[in-house]
């Protein structure tokens, strides 16, 4: 791994925490999987091994729901990752991957171009025009390289894929095979694959799933943050680890600005305020945990550069207006309402008021 890379992968961002718990994982595992699922799901949620060691938690939320993941990798069905944006369905994708089969690089990023070639396999074309086709002039892709390795392959934002790019899944997750007609050949799946697909149904650009393609995963929802505390505690530790890697100082003092910008998101997507006390109306956005992480992590950029160090209301007003107004003319005045009617009149929110009325001005 360099130690340039912006965002190392999974494997090598945490690889101390997959040896230690390789280490002491006697459990039976599945074929090609480097760790048993106990342990992938311990590397998930967290905890202390018995050598002392501290796994981080990766996911903050049920863990049922991620000893349901780990077991749906277990068997022949893929494993569909549902949520809302911001739930970190990515985050535990790309873990769970890292965990599994120390591979969390066989990825297809869905889009509304993302052709079938992306999903199957391309073709070197000097080679194929030369020589026509032949194995040396077949590129695989990611898929098919998880189906030969017996790794985990990732379908990120499946939903965006046109339908019938979608459905060149259904052969390969119900057959575990991926035909090559134009070799007359095929490629079968070895023990060890699977897929893990990620997906929401609150965006634009969705292209609902198949029945016939949605039979073949097992479908995990991922929920938001059910606290406040588990929110602020998400959003801490994810920008802690962006502002290592973009080498920002710490800010200590920050958990203040970190818990009331996670409640102003938390109150305008509720629709209610903490205390249950006062309606408020949701914008068009859609205020997710991921928002809020960039928020922070751009008010602490603000704070090291341009500020004492120590992150201030000011530093995250900006932010919050950014993510909160999306239509200029329907949001301003959604979030005007909220600043006079909820921020204005709490108690200790006098500096961050004034902060925000400053950017909306």
């Amino acid at each position: 791994m360099s130690e340039e890379a912006l965002r190392p992968h999974a494997e090598d961002a945490f690889a101390e925490e997959l040896k230690a718990l390789s280490a002491v994982d006697d459990r039976p595992r599945p074929a090609r999987w480097r760790l048993s699922p106990w342990a992938v799901a311990t590397y998930l949620m967290g905890g202390t091994l018995p050598d002392g060691t501290v796994i981080s938690p990766k996911y903050v939320g049920p863990r049922r729901i991620i000893e349901v993941a780990v077991s749906t990798l277990a068997t022949d069905r893929a494993l569909l990752l549902l949520g809302v944006p911001g739930t970190a369905k990515t985050w535990v994708s790309e873990h769970l991957a890292a965990a599994v089969s120390g591979d969390s690089t066989l990825l297809v990023q869905g889009t509304a171009g993302t052709p079938e070639e992306a999903i199957r396999y391309g073709w070197n074309y000097a080679q194929l025009l030369a020589h026509g086709p032949s194995r040396a002039a077949l590129v695989p892709g990611p898929v098919m390289r998880a189906m030969s390795g017996g790794g985990i392959a990732r379908v990120e934002e499946l939903t965006r894929i046109p339908a019938d790019v979608q459905d060149t899944l259904i052969t390969i997750l119900s057959e575990k095979t991926l035909p090559i007609p134009e070799l007359g050949e095929e490629v079968m799946a070895v023990r060890g694959f699977n897929l893990i697909a990620t997906a929401n149904d609150r965006d634009r650009g969705v292209n609902d799933l198949s029945s016939a393609l949605r039979r073949r995963f097992n479908t995990v929802v991922l929920p938001l943050p059910a606290t406040v505390e588990d929110e602020v505690d998400i959003v801490a530790r994810r920008v802690a680890q962006i502002g290592r890697g973009i080498e920002l100082p710490p800010v200590p003092e920050g958990t203040e600005e970190i818990r009331r910008v996670v409640t102003v998101f938390r109150e305008l997507r509720d629709g209610i305020t903490a205390d249950g006390r006062t309606k408020v109306k949701s914008p068009s956005g859609t205020l997710s945990t991921a928002e809020a992480i960039s928020v922070v992590t751009g008010g602490l950029a603000l704070a090291a550069h341009f500020g004492d160090g120590v992150l201030r209301p000011g530093d995250v007003a900006a932010g919050i207006l950014g993510a909160v107004v999306r239509d200029p003319a329907a949001d301003r005045v959604i979030w005007q309402e909220y600043l006079e009617s909820v921020v204005r009149e709490r108690d200790g929110w006098k500096d961050f008021y004034r902060a925000c009325r400053e950017v909306s001005a």
